[in-house]
């Protein structure tokens, strides 16, 4: 309860500074802000707490949930400059619907999984919202993958699934061997539909295995630049720039630099 207690005068500190910044005799550049504007700030801030997750770097965790923080605190202050809602409206809310959500932990409902947790709390999101479709408020300014990833989730609270990842498994290999029809018969425009099975299936692949796509993929593209940052460092020792290398001499650092990470 201490800790609870401290973070919640810093956090009421947080929002007087945020108040001072937007006051009269406040910062011109804070004021003139909206809530378009720090749209952008906030979603910056989000995809660098994520690296610094993933990079493992926790003094940046905790200085980025910060930055995180401080751009929630900014557009609840804009709000409520518009008189639409406050940030207790903001925090109640949240506290509510937690308490609501975990039924099995705040009131008398039994669930012994977590993927019946998951279930009903996609299912309750659901009837909450009054949403007409499974598909009512996917986010249409979300990656690609991510968005996959949900449309998955939905359906599977459903029973609308494979039993189990070798099955989703299968399902990528049919939709490769019709991707590789597609480009023996040459027609871009049933090649384009076949790629997005793929990365679709492959998606339902990772959810089975419990693996975020998005934060998957955002690893694969970091290992990857990292690995030919060594083959290009390898080929300045070697007194080579990349225009002057063969496909084969590429390849081979490629394995040399492969087989020192394993």
């Amino acid at each position: 309860m201490e800790e609870a207690k401290l973070a919640g005068q810093k956090f009421e500190q947080l929002i007087k500074i945020l108040d001072t910044l937007r006051g009269e005799n406040g910062c011109p550049w804070d004021k003139e802000q909206d809530e378009q504007s720090i749209s952008n700030y906030f979603l910056e801030e989000v995809y660098e707490t994520l690296d610094a997750i993933l990079s493992g770097n926790t003094p940046s965790v905790a200085e980025e949930l910060g930055d995180v923080l401080m751009e929630i605190v900014f557009l609840a202050r804009i709000y409520k400059e518009k008189k639409a809602f406050t940030m207790s409206d903001v925090v109640e809310n949240i506290n509510q619907k937690m308490i609501r959500r975990h039924p099995h932990v705040f009131g008398g409902k039994t669930i012994t999984s977590s993927s019946k947790v998951l279930d009903d709390w996609n299912q309750g999101k659901q009837r909450e919202k009054k949403r007409q479709s499974l598909f009512d408020g996917i986010v249409k300014m979300a990656p690609a993958l991510h968005s996959a990833y949900q449309i998955g989730l939905r359906v599977s609270s459903y029973g609308f699934d494979w039993k189990n990842p070798s099955d989703a498994l299968e399902k990528v290999k049919e939709e490769i061997s019709e991707l590789e029809r597609a480009l023996e018969i040459g027609d871009k425009e049933h090649i384009f539909q076949e790629m997005g099975d793929v990365f679709f299936a492959l998606t339902n692949v990772s959810r089975q295995l419990g693996v975020n796509p998005e934060i998957a993929m955002k690893k694969a593209n970091e290992k990857f630049m990292l690995r030919f940052e060594s083959l290009e460092k390898t080929l300045v020792e070697r007194g080579k720039s990349l225009s002057q290398t063969t496909l084969e001499e590429m390849d081979e650092i490629w394995e040399q630099i492969k087989d020192r990470e394993s």
